[in-house]
């Protein structure tokens, strides 16, 4: 229904977009020889044989290529390298808008501290769009401005090789249970961004709980996003990617989520194992209603779980289309471009070719990407950015002669 033109040249957004799994190979290459990190190959075709493939045989083989990326991801040069080339494939791909979310803690050692990690980020983040901003393509073409977003990702899960800073947490608490340092580091990575963000001006604008669902329930981190919560912090979680309607259910009415990650699972009622739930259909029913009701966006990832998830044999048996049908707000995102070979426009091409979006629902997507986004700055700004993209974006649908 649309060419590929179309979709490369709308204004788009991705919302849930992870910074160590969208390097650049040809960048990861260069870090890994100059940091001397081993890897399976040393050639782009090598890595894409060997770690990072278009199909995997389930979530533990899509994670391998985390190791990798992490391990170059260690000096302030690095993480502001690779955050200036995100921001810049995203500009090349149309992408004005992007919240690119990672764990910060995962990145401190000897050198680095925390406020050290941020402001690396944030600097590759703010130069790239300084260049755009001040460009010809904006400032005489009439393109839209591009703008971001950092979101600090908590771990539901970590053993202390993780990272310098998680070996030192477990040396200091040797006397805790696993749990209880997983809490308490997700509170401390909570009052470090509020920090960041009061006295530095950082744009995080969101709190995260990223890692395995199935034996680390939501409500462990509940201080954690209470605390992010009373200093309006948005929250998003990733819930539903692996586990059932009641990690969402969770991640809702315990974390106070305002966006969803995944969300895959909402509709399943075979994936509900509470005995107090009695009615599984009737739950999952009023989850969706109330999700619906308070317009809590889901940013759905269709590669991402295509790759991740053995049982989802095609993209067409894919819940995005139940998404669409309840009414929900949705957003298409890439999650990871590098370990999932995406992009935003492979994202909605993916999604236009195998789900039934007329131009106004297609329209509807995009835009809210950009009406549910945690915009860094007064929502009158936010008001004012929507209707330029709105604006550019029904100019490129007259270009393509797109008709509702």
């Amino acid at each position: 229904m649309y060419s590929l033109e179309f979709i490369k040249e709308i204004p788009k957004t991705d919302l849930h977009l992870h910074l160590d799994g969208s390097l650049r190979l040809s960048t990861l290459i260069e870090l890994a020889k100059e940091y001397k990190i081993e890897l399976p190959s040393y050639t782009e075709a090598g890595l894409k044989e060997t770690v990072f493939k278009d199909r995997y045989v389930d979530l533990v083989d899509y994670l391998k290529g985390f190791a990798y990326t992490g391990a170059v991801m260690q000096t302030a040069e690095a993480l502001e390298r690779i955050a200036y080339e995100l921001a810049w494939d995203c500009i090349n791909d149309s992408v004005f808008y992007i919240e690119v979310r990672f764990a910060p803690q995962l990145h401190i050692n000897k050198n680095l501290q925390f406020e050290d990690v941020m402001r690396a980020v944030n600097k590759g983040f703010a130069r790239a769009k300084s260049e755009y901003n001040n460009s010809d393509k904006v400032k005489k073409e009439g393109q839209p401005q591009f703008n971001y977003g950092i979101i600090n990702c908590a771990l539901r899960f970590f053993l202390p090789q993780f990272s310098e800073y998680y070996t030192k947490l477990f040396d200091v608490h040797k006397f805790s249970k696993p749990e209880e340092i997983h809490s308490l580091a997700s509170l401390e990575l909570a009052k470090a961004t509020r920090k960041i963000i009061e006295e530095e001006g950082i744009p995080v604008v969101a709190f995260d709980l990223a890692g395995a669902e199935a034996g680390y329930p939501a409500g462990k981190h509940k201080e954690a996003f209470q605390y992010a919560h009373e200093y309006f912090i948005n929250k998003t979680v990733h819930a539903g990617e692996a586990y059932g309607a009641e990690s969402i259910f969770q991640a809702i009415t315990d974390l106070h989520a305002n966006r969803i990650g995944h969300g895959f699972y909402l509709f399943d009622a075979s994936k509900v194992e509470s005995p107090n739930i009695k009615d599984k259909e009737k739950f999952i029913k009023n989850l969706v209603n109330y999700i619906g009701n308070n317009r809590i966006t889901i940013e759905v990832c269709l590669t991402s779980n295509l790759q991740t998830n053995p049982n989802l044999k095609s993209i067409k048996e894919h819940t995005f289309s139940k998404m669409l049908e309840a009414g929900l707000s949705v957003t298409l995102c890439t999650d990871n471009i590098l370990v999932s070979n995406t992009s935003a426009t492979k994202e909605v091409k993916l999604a236009t070719d195998n789900f039934d979006i007329p131009p106004k629902k297609l329209k509807d997507i995009i835009i809210y990407g950009y009406k549910r986004n945690f915009f860094f700055g007064s929502y009158r700004e936010k008001r004012k950015y929507c209707r330029q993209i709105i604006d550019y974006y029904e100019k490129i649908e007259k270009k393509h002669n797109i008709i509702y």
